[in-house]
C-alpha cells in the first residue's frame, strides 16, 4: 500500500524500539517523513529499513549529548527541510530499590537522559524551525510521574519534571507550538520488561482494560497530538493507562 506524503516531518527521539519506534510507525502510516535517534546504531539502521529509508532516517547518539542534538536537528532539516514535530521519548531507568539509598550520580543521569535532553531537543527544534513555522510537541512522561513509584522513585520524579517541563514550554510556546505530553502506564516493551516478565497475567488483572498497553496505544495517541484534530490542546498531559487509575484508592 502507498501511503501519500503529508507533508509533515517528525523527529523521535529513542525510537529504535519499543514505544518510539510505535510513535514512529503511526507518523510514518499517515504519511508523515521522520527522523529517528537512538544510542544503538545497528538497532538504528535495522528500524529506518523496516520503517522504510524512503521516509525515514536515523542518527544514532545519546540523547543528552549536546552534540548529538545538533546533529540529529541539522540532519532533520538537510533531508526534508523541516521539523513540524519532536516527540522526546528517549528515557533511561538504570536503577531499582529506595530512593533513600538512591546514588546521587545515576540521579543525575537520569535527568540528564529524561529532562535534560528533552529540553535540549525543545530548544533546538524550536530555533531549527517551529519559532517562526509552528509544530507541536510530544513529551513522553509516565504513570510513575503523576504519584508515588514504589522502587523507581527517580525515573517517576524525572517523568514528573517532564510534565512540567510540558506545561512550561507550551506556555512560552504558544500560539506557534503546542506542546503536550502523554501518560503511560506499563508498555509492553523491553524497557519496561522487568515489571512484568514471567508475570504478564498478573500485572494486568489489575487494568480494567484486561490488559497491559502495547508501543501502538501510544503511537495512535502521539499522532493525534501532532494532528488537526487537537489542535486547541495545549499543556496537557493525557493518561494512556488502560483504566489503572480507576483503581486507586481500591482495596
Amino acid at each position: 500500500m502507498t501511503v501519500e506524503l503529508s507533508g509533515k516531518v517528525a523527529l523521535i527521539t529513542g525510537a529504535s524500539r519499543g514505544i518510539g519506534y510505535g510513535v514512529a510507525e503511526a507518523l510514518v502510516a499517515r504519511g508523515d517523513r521522520v527522523c529517528i535517534t537512538g544510542r544503538n546504531e545497528d538497532a538504528l539502521k535495522q528500524a529506518v529499513e523496516q520503517l522504510g529509508a524512503d521516509r525515514v532516517i536515523g542518527v544514532a547518539g545519546k540523547a543528552h549529548d549536546l552534540d548529538h542534538q545538533t546533529a540529529a536537528v541539522e540532519a532533520t532539516m538537510e533531508a526534508f527541510g523541516r521539523v513540524d514535530y519532536l516527540v522526546n521519548n528517549a528515557g533511561t531507568n538504570p536503577v531499582f530499590g529506595p530512593i533513600a539509598d538512591l546514588d546521587l550520580e545515576v540521579a543525575r543521569k537520569v535527568f540528564e537522559t529524561n529532562v535534560v535532553s528533552a529540553l535540549g531537543f525543545a530548544q533546538k527544534t524550536w530555533h531549527a524551525w517551529q519559532k517562526d513555522n509552528g509544530g507541536a510537541i510530544v513529551n513522553i512522561a509516565s504513570l510513575a510521574g503523576l504519584s508515588a513509584s514504589p522502587f523507581i522513585g527517580a525515573y517517576g520524579i524525572s517523568k514528573a519534571a517532564m510534565i512540567n517541563l510540558t506545561q512550561q514550554l507550551a506556555h512560552e510556546f504558544a500560539p506557534r507550538v503546542r506542546v503536550n505530553a502523554i501518560a503511560p502506564a506499563v508498555v509492553k516493551t523491553k524497557f519496561a520488561q522487568a515489571l512484568y516478565e514471567g508475570r504478564e497475567a498478573e500485572a494486568a488483572a489489575g487494568y480494567p482494560l484486561g490488559r497491559l498497553g502495547v508501543p501502538s496505544d501510544i503511537g495512535g495517541t502521539a499522532a493525534f497530538l501532532t494532528s488537526e484534530q487537537s489542535d486547541w490542546i495545549t499543556g496537557q498531559t493525557l493518561v494512556v493507562d488502560g483504566g489503572i487509575l480507576l483503581n486507586a484508592g481500591v482495596a
